[in-house]
């Protein structure tokens, strides 16, 4: 699992007009080719009529799957400023599609490129950019006497917090980030002056709005 990756919280839909011409940025997480080319259909048997369905999407922590089609539109006008936009925003795991009404008024190759840019634009914007960031699960064990100023210390440290559960000790779930797990779990051990049990779990992604620190 990589640190962290910027990606789109749900599918968003905005709608720019370009000389007469509806260009409707659609953009929508996505985990797998599959599941990117189903959006694109979808996308497609929606707006049957529409003159143009541009589309792109990068798949993969390394970016390893990246397509593109101008459906149409003159070659690189369409598909490859929408691909070029989700690169520069380092977006992953993200699909877009740029649906075009014609308006009568032709925009030659430039205009076509700076119109399919802003419709991605648009649609990224709508779906929402977070971050999903690599945490540790990390399980703690202690008396309830130790419990308020854990507690405390969670809270001043802005620390993620997971499940609380009072049994006849208290057990508390966190997520800091994975690369501070260790000292996470040496920072605990000190404030409890070692009356506590913890164990590591597994690392998942959390959303964040902001990439932390």
């Amino acid at each position: 699992m990589i640190a962290h990756y910027k990606t789109l919280r749900q599918y968003g839909t905005s709608e720019i007009i370009i000389k007469k011409s509806r260009f409707i940025g659609h953009a929508r997480p996505v985990q797998s080719e599959e599941e990117a080319l189903a959006f694109i259909e979808g996308i497609k048997k929606e707006h049957w009529s529409a003159s143009h369905n541009c589309s792109a999407y990068i798949i993969g922590e390394k970016d390893q799957i990246q397509k593109q089609s101008d459906d149409g539109e003159p070659s690189g006008t369409a598909g490859k400023p929408i691909l070029e936009v989700l690169k520069q925003q380092g977006m992953k795991n993200a699909a877009v599609v740029v649906t075009r009404y014609f308006g009568g008024i032709m925009l030659g190759a430039g205009g076509l490129i700076r119109a399919y840019t802003d419709g991605t634009v648009a649609g990224i914007e709508a779906a929402q950019p977070i971050y999903m960031v690599n945490h540790r699960e990390v399980r703690i064990e202690v008396d309830y006497t130790w419990y308020g100023k854990l507690e405390n210390e969670f809270r001043n440290r802005g620390l993620l917090l997971g499940d609380v559960r009072f049994t006849d000790k208290v057990e508390v779930t966190c997520y800091p980030l994975d690369a501070e797990a260790e000292a996470c779990m040496n920072w605990i051990t000190d404030v409890t002056q070692g009356q506590s049990m913890v164990h590591f779990g597994e690392n998942e992604y959390k959303i964040h709005t902001e990439l932390p620190g």
